[in-house]
Protein backbone atom coordinates (compact mmCIF):
# COMPACT_ATOMS: atom_id res chain seq x y z
CA UNK A 1 0.00 0.00 0.00
CA UNK A 2 1.26 3.34 -1.02
CA UNK A 3 2.43 5.41 1.95
CA UNK A 4 0.04 7.88 3.14
CA UNK A 5 0.78 11.86 2.02
CA UNK A 6 1.43 14.52 4.09
CA UNK A 7 -1.11 14.24 7.18
CA UNK A 8 -3.12 17.10 9.51
CA UNK A 9 -4.38 14.31 11.88
CA UNK A 10 -2.16 12.23 13.75
CA UNK A 11 -4.04 8.50 13.57
CA UNK A 12 -5.39 7.88 17.25
CA UNK A 13 -6.40 3.69 17.96
CA UNK A 14 -8.62 5.64 20.39
CA UNK A 15 -10.69 6.52 17.23
CA UNK A 16 -11.55 2.89 16.82
CA UNK A 17 -14.33 2.13 19.48
CA UNK A 18 -15.12 -1.83 17.88
CA UNK A 19 -13.56 -4.09 15.65
CA UNK A 20 -13.81 -7.71 14.67
CA UNK A 21 -13.46 -9.67 11.52
CA UNK A 22 -16.88 -8.44 9.86
CA UNK A 23 -16.09 -4.52 10.59
CA UNK A 24 -15.42 -1.88 12.76
CA UNK A 25 -16.77 1.09 14.50
CA UNK A 26 -14.71 4.75 14.89
CA UNK A 27 -15.22 7.81 16.45
CA UNK A 28 -14.11 10.27 13.45
CA UNK A 29 -12.82 13.64 14.87
CA UNK A 30 -14.28 16.92 13.69
CA UNK A 31 -12.07 18.40 10.61
CA UNK A 32 -11.88 14.84 9.18
CA UNK A 33 -13.42 13.82 5.84
CA UNK A 34 -14.76 11.02 5.82
CA UNK A 35 -13.77 9.60 2.24
CA UNK A 36 -11.58 11.11 0.38
CA UNK A 37 -12.48 14.63 -1.30
CA UNK A 38 -11.79 15.71 -4.98
CA UNK A 39 -7.97 17.00 -5.24
CA UNK A 40 -4.66 15.50 -3.58
CA UNK A 41 -5.73 17.94 -0.55
CA UNK A 42 -8.87 15.96 0.08
CA UNK A 43 -7.16 12.58 0.40
CA UNK A 44 -6.74 11.96 4.29
CA UNK A 45 -9.70 10.85 5.79
CA UNK A 46 -11.00 8.70 8.18
CA UNK A 47 -11.18 5.62 5.55
CA UNK A 48 -7.28 6.80 4.57
CA UNK A 49 -6.41 6.29 8.25
CA UNK A 50 -8.29 2.90 9.06
CA UNK A 51 -6.78 1.15 5.64
CA UNK A 52 -3.50 1.61 6.63
CA UNK A 53 -4.60 -0.96 9.82
CA UNK A 54 -7.55 -2.48 8.13
CA UNK A 55 -6.72 -2.68 4.01
CA UNK A 56 -10.32 -4.13 3.60
CA UNK A 57 -12.36 -1.26 5.06
CA UNK A 58 -15.47 0.03 3.10
CA UNK A 59 -17.54 3.31 4.17
CA UNK A 60 -21.33 2.20 4.75
CA UNK A 61 -22.42 5.68 5.29
CA UNK A 62 -20.64 9.12 5.88
CA UNK A 63 -20.46 12.32 8.70
CA UNK A 64 -19.91 15.60 7.56
CA UNK A 65 -16.14 16.44 7.42
CA UNK A 66 -17.43 19.00 10.71
CA UNK A 67 -18.97 16.40 12.50
CA UNK A 68 -17.44 14.42 15.00
CA UNK A 69 -18.55 10.87 16.20
CA UNK A 70 -19.66 7.16 15.26
CA UNK A 71 -19.32 5.52 11.88
CA UNK A 72 -19.51 2.10 11.01
CA UNK A 73 -17.56 0.53 8.52
CA UNK A 74 -17.69 -2.40 6.54
CA UNK A 75 -14.70 -5.16 5.67
CA UNK A 76 -16.62 -7.49 3.12
CA UNK A 77 -18.41 -6.35 0.17
CA UNK A 78 -21.26 -8.78 1.70
CA UNK A 79 -21.64 -7.01 5.19
CA UNK A 80 -21.05 -3.30 3.41
CA UNK A 81 -24.76 -4.61 1.41
CA UNK A 82 -26.23 -5.43 4.63
CA UNK A 83 -25.16 -2.53 6.50
CA UNK A 84 -25.84 0.08 3.20
CA UNK A 85 -29.70 -1.74 3.15
CA UNK A 86 -30.07 -1.03 7.15
CA UNK A 87 -29.26 2.43 6.70
CA UNK A 88 -31.09 2.61 3.71
CA UNK A 89 -33.70 1.08 5.23
CA UNK A 90 -33.56 3.22 8.81
CA UNK A 91 -33.58 0.09 10.65
CA UNK A 92 -30.61 1.46 12.59
CA UNK A 93 -31.10 4.18 15.38
CA UNK A 94 -28.74 7.45 15.41
CA UNK A 95 -29.12 10.04 17.95
CA UNK A 96 -26.68 13.52 18.02
CA UNK A 97 -25.80 15.76 20.26
CA UNK A 98 -25.33 19.85 19.32
CA UNK A 99 -24.93 22.96 20.81
CA UNK A 100 -27.03 25.67 19.13
CA UNK A 101 -27.66 28.96 19.73
CA UNK A 102 -30.58 30.64 21.95
CA UNK A 103 -33.79 29.83 23.99
CA UNK A 104 -35.85 27.22 22.65
CA UNK A 105 -39.99 28.24 23.69
CA UNK A 106 -40.45 24.14 23.83
CA UNK A 107 -38.68 21.53 25.55
CA UNK A 108 -38.96 18.95 22.61
CA UNK A 109 -40.47 18.75 19.03
CA UNK A 110 -40.38 17.54 15.29
CA UNK A 111 -38.85 19.46 12.14
CA UNK A 112 -40.52 17.92 8.84
CA UNK A 113 -39.42 20.40 6.13
CA UNK A 114 -38.26 19.14 3.10
CA UNK A 115 -34.48 19.79 1.57
CA UNK A 116 -33.05 19.70 -1.88
CA UNK A 117 -28.99 20.63 -3.10
CA UNK A 118 -28.96 24.43 -3.61
CA UNK A 119 -27.54 23.95 -6.63
CA UNK A 120 -26.10 27.46 -7.23
CA UNK A 121 -24.60 27.27 -3.75
CA UNK A 122 -23.27 23.91 -3.71
CA UNK A 123 -22.35 22.12 -1.28
CA UNK A 124 -25.42 24.07 0.27
CA UNK A 125 -28.85 22.49 1.05
CA UNK A 126 -32.15 24.19 1.24
CA UNK A 127 -35.88 24.09 1.85
CA UNK A 128 -38.27 23.46 -0.63
CA UNK A 129 -41.62 22.17 -0.38
CA UNK A 130 -41.80 21.17 -4.20
CA UNK A 131 -38.70 19.66 -5.07
CA UNK A 132 -37.42 19.02 -1.97
CA UNK A 133 -37.46 15.32 -0.11
CA UNK A 134 -39.03 14.70 3.02
CA UNK A 135 -36.66 15.21 5.74
CA UNK A 136 -37.75 14.69 9.74
CA UNK A 137 -35.67 15.03 12.64
CA UNK A 138 -36.87 14.69 16.17
CA UNK A 139 -35.49 16.87 18.85
CA UNK A 140 -35.04 17.31 22.44
CA UNK A 141 -33.34 19.78 25.01
CA UNK A 142 -31.09 18.37 27.51
CA UNK A 143 -29.48 21.53 28.97
CA UNK A 144 -30.08 25.50 28.77
CA UNK A 145 -27.45 27.21 28.80
CA UNK A 146 -27.16 31.46 28.87
CA UNK A 147 -27.68 32.19 25.55
CA UNK A 148 -27.32 27.97 23.96
CA UNK A 149 -28.26 24.74 24.64
CA UNK A 150 -27.57 21.16 24.21
CA UNK A 151 -29.94 19.15 22.30
CA UNK A 152 -30.44 15.65 21.24
CA UNK A 153 -31.31 15.14 17.50
CA UNK A 154 -32.63 12.03 16.46
CA UNK A 155 -33.13 12.25 12.53
CA UNK A 156 -35.69 10.19 10.64
CA UNK A 157 -34.41 10.54 7.57
CA UNK A 158 -30.40 10.75 6.45
CA UNK A 159 -30.61 13.77 4.23
CA UNK A 160 -27.04 15.69 3.52
CA UNK A 161 -26.89 18.64 5.92
CA UNK A 162 -30.02 17.80 8.04
CA UNK A 163 -29.70 18.29 11.30
CA UNK A 164 -27.36 21.37 10.51
CA UNK A 165 -30.23 22.96 8.03
CA UNK A 166 -32.95 21.89 10.35
CA UNK A 167 -31.74 23.81 13.28
CA UNK A 168 -30.83 26.91 11.17
CA UNK A 169 -34.63 26.59 10.14
CA UNK A 170 -35.91 25.93 13.85
CA UNK A 171 -34.15 29.64 14.46
CA UNK A 172 -31.46 27.75 16.43
CA UNK A 173 -28.33 27.31 14.37
CA UNK A 174 -25.62 25.12 15.66
CA UNK A 175 -22.50 27.27 17.28
CA UNK A 176 -19.26 27.04 14.96
CA UNK A 177 -21.57 26.05 11.71
CA UNK A 178 -19.60 27.69 9.11
CA UNK A 179 -22.21 26.89 6.47
CA UNK A 180 -25.32 27.53 8.33
CA UNK A 181 -25.29 30.13 10.93
CA UNK A 182 -24.86 33.52 11.40
CA UNK A 183 -21.92 35.51 12.39
CA UNK A 184 -22.39 35.92 15.91
CA UNK A 185 -23.37 31.96 16.47
CA UNK A 186 -19.97 30.95 14.42
CA UNK A 187 -17.90 32.93 16.27
CA UNK A 188 -19.02 31.07 19.47
CA UNK A 189 -16.91 28.19 18.77
CA UNK A 190 -14.01 26.76 16.56
CA UNK A 191 -15.46 24.05 15.69
CA UNK A 192 -19.20 22.56 14.39
CA UNK A 193 -20.54 21.59 17.53
CA UNK A 194 -22.21 18.84 16.17
CA UNK A 195 -21.63 14.70 17.39
CA UNK A 196 -22.84 11.62 16.55
CA UNK A 197 -23.21 10.22 19.81
CA UNK A 198 -25.64 7.19 19.49
CA UNK A 199 -25.54 4.36 17.07
CA UNK A 200 -27.42 0.97 16.92
CA UNK A 201 -27.57 -1.75 14.34
CA UNK A 202 -27.72 -5.35 13.67
CA UNK A 203 -24.49 -7.37 13.15
CA UNK A 204 -25.08 -8.87 9.59
CA UNK A 205 -22.90 -12.00 10.25
CA UNK A 206 -24.10 -13.02 14.13
CA UNK A 207 -27.61 -10.89 13.45
CA UNK A 208 -26.69 -9.51 17.33
CA UNK A 209 -28.20 -5.92 18.05
CA UNK A 210 -25.00 -4.16 18.61
CA UNK A 211 -25.41 -0.82 20.13
CA UNK A 212 -22.76 2.19 21.19
CA UNK A 213 -22.27 5.66 22.72
CA UNK A 214 -19.82 7.38 22.75
CA UNK A 215 -20.00 11.44 24.46
CA UNK A 216 -19.02 14.52 22.65
CA UNK A 217 -15.85 16.01 23.58
CA UNK A 218 -17.70 19.14 24.07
Amino acid sequence: MHPLPMTQFQFDSNWIIYADAHLIVANKPSGLLSVPGRGPDKQECLLSHLMTDFPDAKIVHRLDMDTSGLMVVARSAEVHRHLSRQFQERQTKKRYYAVCAGKPSLESGYINLPMRCDWERRPLQMIDFKQGKGALTHWKVLEQYVDSFLVELSPVTGRSHQLRLHMKSLGHPILGDNLYADSDSLRQSNRLMLHAKFLSFIHPITNQSLTFDCPADF
